[in-house]
């Protein structure tokens, strides 16, 4: 089902970066259309007390979340509350389907679509998740002071985890597949000369056991001798990496080897008119407050790239 009205801007997400694309693009008069898609209002959704965003000392990922949402439809940002499977970047107006058989056709495109942390699998994540499970240590670390936290993963993110960790507990113990650490020489480092962190190699998390309030236990399982240990732990920082949420725009745009949108000039894609924001692009900090500048950074480039149109 085809639309006529060409928007000034679609936006294709709407966690942090892409609700600060339609404030700024809103109050920019363009009219922008949001998709919201299928994980509305993005990864913060999914956890409890956010106390780094910057004017409220606590508030709850949701409400935060809903709090921008509202603040994006007060000055005239219009949402769509369905998920966008197909795109058509070769064709101006650019076109976009979405999950309903909708097409929708825009002059300017911000791809804010986010991405998904991958997960372990197994028994409890599911049960414990927010509880205990998180797979941002700088969003909740400082609820487990002097507690016993585990970080499952050997690249450079869980190294990160486990060092920023540091800062409120001794008791960390690094779970990792493989004989050996997979980050970088310098990030090895920072945890090999610590006392506060033991690492447990060629393990991995087979299980997550809780009070069904919050995590008590992970059940430790060594690859090799199949041994299994109960260990006692309060939180479980997952961290193995995340899925960029690129899958649609393949053959549209330019993407790196490990799947995030290729930006050139802080937020242009390969595709004169298209933008990208937020986690869809930044492999390296992905912290809500991040996501948001660079929402607000593309909604500023699409805004001078329609009045040069």
């Amino acid at each position: 089902m085809s639309n006529s009205t060409v928007h000034n801007l679609i936006i294709i997400g709407s966690g942090p970066a892409g609700l600060t694309a339609g404030i700024y693009a809103s109050r920019a008069n363009l009219k922008p259309m949001i998709i919201e898609g299928k994980n509305v209002g993005g990864q913060l959704m999914g956890t409890t007390l956010v106390e780094n965003w910057p004017g409220n000392i606590s508030i709850l990922g949701p409400n935060l979340m809903i709090n921008m949402r509202q603040h994006a439809q007060h000055f005239g940002s219009t949402f769509i509350s369905e998920e966008v499977v197909r795109v058509n970047f070769k064709e101006r107006p650019f076109s976009v389907i979405t999950n309903k058989n909708k097409e929708f056709k825009a002059h300017s495109i911000i791809i804010a679509t986010g991405a998904t942390p991958k997960r372990l699998g197994c028994p409890g994540e599911d049960l414990y998740w927010a509880k205990g499970v998180s797979t941002c240590a700088v969003c909740d670390g400082a609820f487990y002071k002097d507690k016993s936290v585990i970080v499952v993963g050997g690249g450079d993110t869980a190294m990160e985890d486990a060092s920023f960790l540091t800062n409120f507990t001794d008791k960390i113990t690094i779970v990792h597949i493989q004989d050996q650490l997979t980050a970088s020489a310098a990030m090895q480092q920072r945890v090999l000369n610590n006392p506060k962190i033991t690492i447990l190699y060629n393990s991995t998390v087979t299980e997550i056991k809780g009070d069904k309030n919050h995590v008590t236990h992970a059940l430790i399982t060594n690859q090799i001798t199949k041994e299994t240990t109960d260990m006692a732990s309060d939180a479980v920082f997952v961290a193995i990496g995340l899925n960029p949420n690129t899958q649609i725009f393949k053959n549209q745009v330019v993407l790196t080897k490990n799947g995030y949108l290729q930006l050139e000039n802080n937020t242009h894609t390969s595709v004169p008119g298209v933008f990208g924001a937020g986690d869809v692009a930044d492999y390296k900090y992905r912290q809500a407050i991040t996501s948001a500048g660079i929402g607000c950074m593309a909604a500023l480039d699409a805004e001078r790239y329609l009045k040069e149109l």
